[in-house]
C-alpha cells in the first residue's frame, strides 16, 4: 500500500485499492549528456496539469470516470545512480506485486532502466515499445554503461534480441545504429509501421517508454538534447493512443522535459496533454 501524495496530477486522486494505474515521478538527471534539468520535470507536469481538462475530446473519454492514484516523487539520492535505479526498482515492484501498473514521470530516460528491472522480473516475456529522437543503444557514454544514452542498450541485456521496437529514431551514432539492425526493430524518423507492430505485439506483455523530445523540437523546446526534426503534437498523439488502446501495457513512463528551457510552458503543458492521452487510453 502507497500513501497518496499531496499534490497530484489532475484527477489521479482516487483511493490506491480503486486504482489500476499507479503514478510515481523519478526526478533523476544525475547522467545527464548536455543540458542538466529533468529532475524538475514531476513536479512541473504536477503543477501545470490543472491547466488542462479532464476530458478528452479525441477519445471521448475523462479522467474523472476512472481511478488513478499519484504516488509522489521518489526522494532520489544524486550521485549514486545504481543507488537511483534500485529505488525505482522497488517502488514499480510495490506496484506490480499489487497487480496494478506503474506509471512512471521521469526524469531523464535512464530512469526507465530501473523499472524494466522490475517489469521483467514479473513478466518472463517482455517486449519493449519506444519512442524517441535518440537510440540510446550506446554501449557506454565516456567510459559509463549507466547512461541515458545507453538506457535502451541496457534494457536489451535484460531482455534480449528482437523485442525492442523503436520509433521516431533521428540520431544517434553509427554503431548504434549498426546494433539496432541485428538486435532491435527500428523505424526511423516516424511511426509508419506502427499499426503493424500493434498488431504483432497484441497478445505480448509490453512495456511503453516515451521520450518527449521525439517532438520536433518547434512544439517541445523544453527538453535537455532537442533535435532537429521530428513528429508533430497529433502525431505522437494518435501513435500513443494506438499503442496504450491495443496492447496490454504493464508498466510506462513518459520523460525527458526539462521544462526551465521553455518560459513560455507550452512543452510542459505538451506532456500533460500526452500523460492524459496515455491514462485514457490504458483505461
Amino acid at each position: 500500500m502507497l500513501n497518496k501524495n499531496i499534490q497530484t496530477f489532475i484527477a489521479c486522486d482516487a483511493e490506491y485499492d480503486k486504482s489500476k494505474i499507479i503514478l510515481f515521478g523519478a526526478g533523476f538527471d544525475g547522467t545527464t549528456s548536455f543540458r542538466p534539468g529533468t529532475r524538475f520535470a514531476p513536479s512541473a507536469i504536477r503543477n501545470e496539469s490543472f491547466g488542462i481538462e479532464t476530458y478528452s475530446p479525441y477519445q471521448d473519454k475523462d479522467m474523472i470516470d476512472y481511478c488513478y492514484f499519484d504516488s509522489g516523487d521518489l526522494d532520489l539520492p544524486f550521485g549514486n545512480t545504481e543507488r537511483v535505479l534500485d529505488d525505482i526498482k522497488e517502488r514499480t515492484e510495490i506496484i506490480l506485486n499489487d497487480n496494478k501498473i506503474p506509471f512512471m514521470i521521469g526524469g531523464e530516460h535512464l530512469v526507465t532502466l530501473g523499472a524494466v528491472m522490475a517489469v521483467s522480473e514479473k513478466y518472463d516475456d517482455l517486449y519493449i515499445v519506444h519512442f524517441d529522437a535518440h537510440a540510446d543503444l550506446r554501449d557506454d557514454y565516456l567510459d559509463q554503461q549507466l547512461s541515458h544514452a545507453c538506457v535502451i542498450r541496457r534494457c536489451h541485456d535484460i531482455i534480449g534480441d528482437g523485442k525492442i521496437y523503436q520509433f521516431g529514431i533521428r540520431s544517434g551514432d553509427r554503431e548504434e545504429f549498426k546494433f539496432a539492425k541485428h538486435h532491435t526493430f527500428m523505424n526511423k524518423f516516424n511511426f509508419d509501421s506502427l499499426a503493424e507492430t500493434v498488431e504483432k505485439l497484441k497478445e505480448k506483455n509490453v512495456y511503453f517508454t516515451l521520450d518527449l523530445d521525439v517532438l520536433d523540437p518547434s512544439i517541445f523546446a523544453g527538453t535537455g538534447t532537442p533535435e532537429a526534426g521530428g513528429v508533430t503534437f497529433d502525431e505522437l498523439r494518435k501513435a500513443v493512443t494506438l499503442v496504450c488502446s491495443n496492447l496490454n501495457i504493464v508498466g510506462c513512463d513518459v520523460n525527458e522535459l526539462s521544462p526551465q528551457y521553455d518560459q513560455s510552458g507550452v512543452s510542459t503543458a505538451v506532456a500533460c496533454k500526452i500523460i492524459r492521452e496515455i491514462l485514457l487510453a490504458m483505461s
